[in-house]
């Protein structure tokens, strides 16, 4: 277990949801969390009821300028957590432009925005811990998922990529890819979904891992299977399964 005492995290993409909830995590663990989002009553509420002393900060992520300054008002922090997404269920037969470029530039491009901003201190100081949130629905391509699974997939090999590079300085990088969980995104949904986490289940798996020495985390396990046991199967097959 990590102690948290003191510690600064910054949140991006805590207004509700996963976010909020792992927030009240790490605030009830002793971290100082500042929480970021567009919603400046959602932060000022959060940080109202964190179970101990935080703070916020508005951000857009997928403007450039906003992101440097919400990063330079914040300083340097110990850590950072990605966790902003959009999304929007459509078929390539119904692309929707602006649904699927706003899924790539805050999911994906909004994720570059904030590790560009953080990243350069946390490696000059040799030390710092980045936490990426990916999806299980990044690990192959799935129907009805313009945008979102791409988004998601760029973000995975992100964090790949920074591991590779920083896993042997003082900078940990982490990447956590959940499952269904009940926020107002999945409520856009039209179907069954299977193991279906509260936020607070998901920020549970999430605070294990940030606890842990482990790179990566596919949760819940058993559904993990699944997507990571797809990346065997070829295309052919794969394909008459999942679409």
């Amino acid at each position: 277990m990590k102690n948290w005492n003191g510690k600064r995290y910054w949140l991006v993409g805590a207004g509700d949801g996963l976010g909020a909830a792992l927030a009240t995590r790490l605030s009830a663990a002793g971290a100082h969390v500042i929480v970021s989002s567009r919603s400046e009553d959602k932060l000022k509420a959060l940080v109202e009821a964190l179970p101990s002393d935080g703070s916020y900060q508005t951000v857009d992520v997928a403007d450039d300028q906003n992101v440097k300054a919400a990063a330079e008002a914040i300083g340097p922090v110990d850590g950072v957590v990605f966790l902003a997404g959009v999304y929007w269920p459509f078929p390539a037969q119904e692309w929707n432009a602006d649904q699927a470029t706003a899924m790539a530039d805050i999911n994906f491009t909004g994720l570059m925005r904030v590790m560009g901003a953080v990243v350069p201190g946390m490696v000059r100081r040799d030390a710092g811990h980045i936490v990426i949130t990916g999806s299980l629905s990044g690990f192959r391509g799935l129907p009805g998922s313009i945008g979102y699974t791409a988004s998601k997939a760029g973000t995975m090999s992100l964090a790949e990529c920074m591991y590779a590079d920083l896993r042997q300085t003082g900078v940990q990088v982490q990447v956590a890819n959940p499952g269904f969980i009940k926020t107002q995104l999945t409520d856009k949904n039209d179907f069954k979904m299977p193991f279906l986490m509260t936020p607070e289940e998901a920020a549970e798996y999430m605070f294990k891992h940030m606890n842990s020495d482990r790179f990566k985390l596919s949760f819940p396990r058993l559904f993990s299977l699944v997507f990571r046991g797809s990346q065997l199967l070829p295309d052919w097959l794969y394909f008459r399964i999942f679409s």
